[in-house]
């Protein structure tokens, strides 16, 4: 079972790595998206005190505060085994996704691998952002929130399996300012933030396409650096796909695009320590990295 001092452990690691530390209080970060993850929105436990956004007795109803921030995507022990992800802790729901359709390429989008799946596993709307199979403290595993319950029975089971930090509702990121997007919309209730440019939905038409293979032709940079199931852009020469590298994943397809190949939930820092915006490996800056694959 998952306990507060092995995850504590972990989660300090990811701290010390760092020049500004996450209090691991319950008082809010506010978002200064600088040093490490506990700075940034994917710190799921963080609510406001006071002001510029919901407080804790707001998202306390809406999602479970485990107080730890690794927990909510990763675990040391139980790990999901129906997605070839990290020691992956969260719910994975069975969806098809309607694809890019205005492909120009000799080949067809296939549906979203593992390093995509990760991603839409919150950002689909599909699955509560605090649906996870094993939770903090002894005896909170369950198994049944391994795959694919639905919206009413997760909840459910979430309910069943609370922590001391009980939310008796559990929202997710939906696209149709429903859930979390109730608050996180554009008019900003309660202070809230607009999250709803990261509400994807199920339909993945109108965003860059993943699911599609490493191009080929002058059009094409080519990838440098292979490790694994991985090809990367080696900027630096050692031999490793780096945060700050864009890659190619190989899900059992040959080489394509997934969200993680440009994005890196964890944060990637930029020339003034502080995570590029929106997670991106590579800063948008004179378009940067989308001329880091197309040659234009």
């Amino acid at each position: 079972m998952l306990n507060k001092i092995a995850t504590a452990t972990i989660v300090t690691i990811g701290v010390l790595a760092s020049d500004v530390a996450w209090s691991g209080t319950r008082s809010d970060s506010e978002f200064l998206q600088q040093g490490t993850i506990g700075n940034t929105r994917h710190n799921l436990t963080q609510r406001q005190t006071a002001g510029g956004g919901p407080t804790g007795t707001q998202m306390d109803a809406v999602r479970n505060n485990y107080e730890q921030v690794c927990v909510y995507c990763h675990t040391p022990h139980g790990a999901n085994q129906n997605i070839k992800a990290p020691l992956w802790n969260r719910t994975v729901r069975t969806t098809t996704y309607t694809l890019y359709s205005q492909l120009s390429l000799s080949q067809d989008a296939t549906q979203p691998g593992p390093s995509s799946l990760t991603c839409l596993s919150c950002h689909d709307g599909q699955t509560a952002v605090d649906s996870i199979i094993n939770m903090p403290g002894s005896g909170k595993y369950n198994a049944a929130l391994a795959l694919n319950p639905d919206a009413a029975t997760t909840k459910t089971l979430l309910d069943a399996w609370s922590t001391t930090d009980d939310a008796f509702d559990h929202y997710a990121l939906k696209d149709n300012n429903t859930e979390c997007l109730s608050c996180h919309s554009p008019s900003g209730q309660g202070g809230a933030q607009d999250f709803s440019a990261y509400a994807l939905g199920t339909d993945l038409r109108n965003d860059h396409p993943v699911g599609v293979k490493l191009p080929t032709g002058a059009e094409w940079n080519v990838p440098s650096g292979t490790y694994q199931n991985i090809r990367f852009f080696d900027t630096d020469g050692d031999n490793r796909p780096d945060k700050n590298e864009l890659r190619f994943y190989d899900s059992g397809q040959g080489f394509e695009v997934e969200c993680a190949s440009c994005h890196d939930p964890h944060g990637v820092p930029g020339a003034t320590a502080k995570f590029l915006p929106t997670f991106l490996r590579v800063t948008v800056d004179a378009s940067q990295i989308c001329l880091t694959c197309h040659v234009k």
